[in-house]
């Protein structure tokens, strides 16, 4: 299997150069802290014309899409929340304006806290108070046909309820799964389940034509104490599982015929982010390059060249998703 498409958490033209002519694409990021600024058209223009057209044009690097903030329903900030989908339409005008648009999807990534319900998957809904912003970007990703973002990690539902959760539910292990009684749709894992209910929350404010993509995923393999089930042995199982899953182009229940378009969490174990210790252990490899674990997955790694044997390039994610996009090697 190997690396054929990495999402970033910005638009790092040392990792962009680092990828030069090895047929790596990319979703490039807009940080929460530059959304506002976007929605000034000029501003916005000028990120593309700098961020986005030197690369399509002349490099040979592939950026198939823009994701313009992440996570933004999960905090507080009022101002953000209202900026969000006017920045993204000025990102998308600002693509229109050089023709891009057709190149270039725009969208932002979700964390599954926006879901006011989520079990049975056909109950899925959005939480009444993201409604208002989550209803016309809607709207609007279904006009420029651009894909619903979401971060989805079964694992933190296990850490949370390790004795109700059963671990081969989240594992894409063997067990009886459950029964969604309102569709009569078997689900045998976590994650197919997490995004089914977010198509059921899309559907319920009217549309079903838009993509749900997993935009994050993973499991740790080391953790604080309390953090059951951050183990190198679980990560392995979990991501292992997941790609052969990928592999067989499988979809959710509700979308069979659509192959779960999946990035997985991360690339590198980040040594420096803060908090729990999981949150420094979803790698796939170490800073050096060495493996934290096997699960058959290769691609291209930037050179290192610092003495101690660190990156100069920070990967946030590799994505995995249906047979032209995983490679089987």
């Amino acid at each position: 299997m190997q690396v054929s498409k990495v999402k970033l958490y910005d638009a790092d033209q040392n990792v962009l150069n680092a990828f030069l002519d090895t047929g790596v694409e990319f979703v490039i990021g807009i940080g929460n802290e530059n959304v506002s600024a976007m929605v000034d058209p000029a501003t916005a223009q000028a990120w593309v014309k700098n961020h986005v057209q030197p690369y399509l044009s002349s490099t040979g690097t592939q950026i198939t899409c823009i994701t313009v903030g992440n996570e933004v329903f999960k905090g507080n900030d009022a101002a953000l929340k209202g900026n969000l989908l006017p920045a993204i339409k000025s990102i998308y005008g600002a693509l229109a304006a050089l023709g891009l648009q057709r190149q270039v999807n725009v969208t932002t990534a979700h964390s599954l806290d926006i879901m006011g319900s989520s079990y049975p998957p056909s109950a899925g809904t959005f939480r009444a108070d993201v409604v208002p912003y989550i209803a016309p970007l809607i709207d609007f990703l279904s006009m420029v046909r651009s894909p619903f973002l979401v971060n989805c990690y079964p694992y933190f539902a296990y850490k949370n309820d390790p004795n109700s959760v059963p671990l081969e539910y989240v594992l894409f292990q063997p067990n009886d799964g459950g029964t969604d009684t309102t569709t009569g749709l078997h689900y045998d894992n976590m994650l197919y389940a997490q995004v089914d209910s977010v198509y059921a929350a899309i559907q319920a404010l009217g549309h079903t034509d838009v993509d749900v993509k997993i935009s994050e995923t993973g499991w740790p393999s080391k953790g604080d104490l309390d953090e059951a089930g951050a183990t190198p042995q679980y990560a392995k199982i979990y991501m292992g599982n997941l790609l052969r899953r990928i592999e067989m182009k499988q979809g959710t229940p509700l979308r069979p015929v659509v192959p779960i378009d999946v990035y997985v969490s991360a690339l590198f174990n980040e040594n420096l982010k803060p908090g729990p210790a999981s949150e420094r252990n979803y790698g796939l490899f170490n800073p050096n390059g060495t493996p934290v674990y096997d699960v058959g997955l290769r691609g291209y790694l930037p050179p290192i060249d610092k003495s101690d044997g660190t990156r100069t390039v920070r990967i946030f994610s590799l994505q995995s998703s249906c047979s032209h996009i995983l490679q089987i090697c």
